[in-house]
């Protein structure tokens, strides 16, 4: 499902962000870079051994910002890792720090090149963001920065929905999908 907004395409899929070709993807990485569960821990596995050593390179990344490794053996690229912000029940900050996110791995696609980059939903699992709150920053923090965006070459920008909430909120967020 896919709507677009400022010449690039924006879509709503739902499935594992892993198995999807596209320049580059998201992870929603933990401070340490070093895989885990979830999307993290699904994308180091598909990856393959060098993702961890690339990261290890890294060493940590904050809050809000991106470290960005190969994509190895998925067939993506790159992965753009960006740390999300723990859920403490939104007068912390949680969503800006979540545009953060969005943002950040907007300006490293324009500064590669990237046609086509992929975002989980960050925060959404272990970090307890909820899904619907999320993918509204998702969507402001997104569409804002195509609004106001530096020259780039992104035609597509997946959000993928693995779990049936984050789906359900995507189609409540988006203009156009249902």
């Amino acid at each position: 499902m896919l709507t677009r907004q400022h010449d690039v395409t924006i879509e709503l899929w739902r499935g594992d962000i892993t198995r999807l070709t596209v320049d580059a993807i998201v992870n929603a990485a933990n401070r340490g870079l070093r895989g885990g569960g979830g999307v993290d821990g699904a994308i180091h596995r598909a990856a393959g051994p060098g993702m961890l050593q690339a990261c290890l390179q890294h060493g940590f990344c904050p809050v809000g910002e991106v470290r960005v490794t190969p994509g190895f053996a998925l067939p993506a690229r790159w992965v753009f890792h960006t740390v999300g912000p723990v859920w403490r029940g939104g007068d912390e900050g949680e969503a800006e720090q979540l545009a953060q996110c969005y943002r950040h791995c907007l300006d490293e696609a324009a500064n590669r090149g990237v046609r086509e980059l992929a975002f989980p939903a960050i925060s959404c699992g272990v970090y307890g963001y909820p899904a619907l709150a999320a993918m509204s920053v998702a969507w402001q923090a997104i569409t804002q920065w195509l609004a106001a965006a530096p020259a780039h070459d992104l035609q597509r920008i997946v959000l993928v929905a693995f779990e049936d909430s984050v789906w359900q909120a995507g189609c409540r967020v988006m203009p156009g999908i249902s």
